[in-house]
């Protein structure tokens, strides 16, 4: 046995050497700067936390991407082109509420081919968190979490879809959460709106494997944004208060960066953020172990 633990030993000590060469041998952000060389990225969510990271990690690390911002602060989204200096040859803001979306976005899509002529990679980051007991949470919130996570993520995406069809490329780019695998206590309704984008982008990566369309699903633990700060209570007022978790979360430029790298590397799912591989990889293969575990834990 103590043989045999020590092979294991050497076996991790020597992948680790090469994994340690290997990225000083070959640096993740060059496999970044060329896979996003001279595309056009359209970001949702993209006035505060991961999505304002994602867009200025993209304009440090390849400045050659065109760059839509979206979010409902239009004045946020100036700030930040402002901030990173990109002309308008180089950026686009379209203020976008994914919570309204009857027209099915066709007339943002629009503006975004008016200007740049193409779309090659959505990231879908906009949405909105919960911090309510199922009891205590209205209607009205379980359908408002579901109509912005979900309805209006699907709904933009489905507005560019022919457009990749027509092009025979493109690259979806989702984040969820975690929770997107293991639903935990004070978030019923933001659980099931990010299972439920699970379940369609696992779907539209299938059917639209022969277009090259490319799905890349994000699952963030904790990293430290205005998340809990910005999230629903059961009333549907805003829970204004920053979780102690959050508070202690992975940085989200940190995030930002590794998530870039994932999806340069066009992976199928990436788990960033403290504690999300965690979660996920116990709810895979030990669920009733993180259930007893959730059982014991505080949620907020």
């Amino acid at each position: 046995m103590i043989e045999f633990l020590n092979i294991l030993f050497q076996i991790f000590l020597y992948v680790g050497i090469i994994a340690i060469i290997a990225y000083f041998i070959y640096p993740l952000h060059d496999n970044i700067e060329n896979y996003f060389k001279n595309k056009v990225v359209w970001i949702t969510g993209a006035s505060s936390g991961i999505g304002r990271e994602l867009a200025k990690e993209l304009a440090r690390l390849s400045p050659t991407t065109r760059i839509v911002l979206s979010a409902r602060r239009e004045d946020e989204l100036y700030s930040l082109a402002a901030e990173l200096h990109l002309d308008p040859d180089h950026c686009l803001v379209l203020p976008l509420d994914l919570e309204i979306h009857d027209d099915g976005f066709a007339r943002k899509v629009d503006l975004v081919l008016d200007r740049f002529k193409h779309i090659d990679v959505l990231i879908n980051n906009g949405g909105v968190s919960q911090r309510s007991l199922i009891k205590e949470t209205v209607y009205k919130v379980d359908s408002r979490l579901m109509n912005i996570n979900y309805l209006g993520t699907i709904t933009l995406s489905k507005a560019i879809l022919q457009h990749f069809i027509d092009r025979q490329k493109g690259h979806y780019v989702v984040v969820t959460s975690a929770t997107g695998y293991a639903g935990t206590a004070l978030r019923s309704s933001y659980a099931a709106s990010k299972h439920a984008l699970h379940g369609f982008f696992d779907s539209l990566r299938l059917e639209h494997a022969r277009d090259n369309i490319d799905v890349t699903m994000v699952c963030p633990g904790f990293v430290k944004t205005d998340v809990s700060i910005n999230a629903f209570e059961g009333s549907g007022a805003l829970h204004k208060k920053m979780d102690p978790k959050t508070e202690k979360g992975t940085d989200p430029t940190v995030c930002a960066y590794d998530i870039l790298c994932g999806v340069a590397a066009r992976k199928h799912e990436i788990y960033v953020g403290h504690l999300a591989s965690v979660v996920i990889y116990l709810q895979r293969f030990c669920p009733k172990l993180l259930y007893r575990i959730l059982l014991r834990t505080d949620s907020s």
